[in-house]
């Protein structure tokens, strides 16, 4: 038998072979596929509820109900407390924003809340409640005290004698660990211990800081006698170091006399200088025309007298006494050749000022940027003034201040740099005379170094 396709197909089955794969359409299809784009329509509206200064992020509840609810349980008010539901108006569906002329919308019922979110994406809903806040949960309570705890000092008595002591440092009330305010005692501290063993009083005391970059100090470190002597060096405090030199025109006795302020004091001096009175000192020599000078009590002849004086600690601020107001500032490489220049214009021979700079090359090497000054007369003499006893003396003081400045702190000295410094009147500026140069005079000429720090 012959078919064609334009032969009827009226005697061929109506359910075809492959018709049976195919799932009978009934109502729980059309339900899922509605779930599923309300469901997918419900991910996308998000709820911002605000409340004073606090703000969370919730999905949009469907019904008014639900979202009273859901505030309600946020800000957890008491039970008798009424609270309101506004929606600003720039949030608020388009067609709701239009009918209010106030910049809130109040949610009252379900009507009006579903009228606010018709058609928006998101809502923000702000509660205004006379209840404060939810509070915070209530901080831990605080960890009970330390009473007691183990000790060991490992202490050098003298280089290669060491000693461990173990002890139990104890408390009857006070807390050991924690201050009245909470904060924490613990770290790594460097500091001074004090052992005292004296007759029936045996009492150990410490006294120290906290150090702050515990991470750059290795935990092998090991204190002994060389570490202290490096550190004794290295917190010295700023000294001035200072030669005096005299030029009479003819062989004389006279007494060299130093009186400091309160605020400065004798250090280190040669020959030694004899105590007048407090702050005052003095020196017993004989000068000579060819600048030099015998010093009797120790039977030694130099050509200047050395002392050093020390400020105050705490009365130097770096920032403060060499500064672009009073000063100049340019690179080691500048300063030195520039310094040679000005002390050449101050009148010192080729002999003192070489002397006068390789005495200082060390301190000065050290820093990449220079910042100094050169002090008035006045001003030293505040500081520490000299008296000779004879009839006419002439003075020349150069007190140099300087200190290292960084990069960026020279370019704070951008009008007080080299060549404002070669601009300067010296002389003027340190009160240098003609005289100074009289043979027939007698000339004192004192060079002064004072690094700020």
């Amino acid at each position: 038998m012959l078919l064609s396709p334009a032969a009827s197909n009226a005697s061929l089955p109506s359910q075809g072979f492959w018709g049976r794969f195919k799932s009978p359409k009934g109502p729980k299809e059309s339900e899922l596929r509605d779930r599923q784009a309300q469901m997918a329509l419900t991910r996308q509206r998000l709820l911002t509820l605000a409340f004073g200064d606090m703000e969370t992020v919730r999905m949009l509840p469907p019904s008014f109900g639900e979202l009273e609810a859901l505030a309600r349980d946020w800000i957890k008010p008491p039970d008798d407390i009424p609270i309101s539901l506004r929606v600003p108006i720039e949030y608020a569906s388009l067609h709701a924003a239009r009918l209010v002329a106030s910049p809130y919308i109040y949610l009252t019922s379900e009507d009006s809340y579903q009228i606010a979110i018709m058609g928006v994406q998101g809502l923000r809903v702000e509660v205004v409640c006379d209840s404060p806040p939810p509070p915070d949960e209530p901080p831990p309570p605080p960890p009970p005290p330390v009473l007691e705890m183990p000790a060991t000092f490992s202490l050098e008595l003298a280089p290669g004698q060491n000693v461990a002591l173990d002890t139990t440092i104890a408390s009857d009330e006070l807390d050991m660990a924690r201050m009245e305010d909470g904060t924490t005692v613990d770290g790594s501290f460097w500091g001074k211990l004090d052992i005292v063993h004296d007759g029936d009083v045996h009492k150990m005391e410490f006294s120290g800081t906290r150090i702050q970059n515990t991470e750059n100090v290795s935990t092998d470190l090991i204190i002994d006698s060389r570490v202290i002597n490096k550190l004794a060096v290295a917190v010295k405090p700023a000294t001035a170091r200072c030669h005096l030199g005299i030029l009479a025109p003819t062989q004389q006795y006279c007494d060299v006399i130093l009186s400091f302020s309160r605020h400065w004091k004798l250090g280190v001096s040669w020959p030694p200088a004899e105590p007048i009175e407090e702050n005052k000192v003095k020196y017993f020599l004989r000068v000579h025309p060819g600048g030099a000078v015998e010093h009797f009590e120790t039977t030694m002849t130099a050509t200047s007298i050395y002392y050093e004086a020390v400020p105050e600690p705490g009365m130097l601020d770096p920032q403060e006494f060499i500064s672009p107001r009073n000063g100049f500032a340019m690179s080691f490489g500048d300063f030195v050749p520039h310094l040679m220049r000005v002390l050449d214009q101050l009148g010192m021979s080729l002999f003192a000022r070489t002397n006068f700079i390789n005495n200082n090359m060390s301190a000065f090497a050290a820093h990449r940027n220079i910042a100094y000054r050169f002090l008035a007369p006045h001003k030293i003499a505040a500081a520490i003034d000299i008296s000779v006893t004879v009839e006419n003396c002439v003075f020349t003081r150069l007190f140099l201040m300087f200190r290292g400045v960084t990069d960026d702190e020279l370019n704070h000295f951008a009008g007080a740099g080299e060549k404002e410094a070669n601009q300067v009147n010296w002389r003027d500026r340190v009160g240098w005379s003609e005289l100074s140069k009289d043979t027939s005079q007698f000339r004192l000429l004192e060079t002064s170094v004072l690094e700020v720090t």
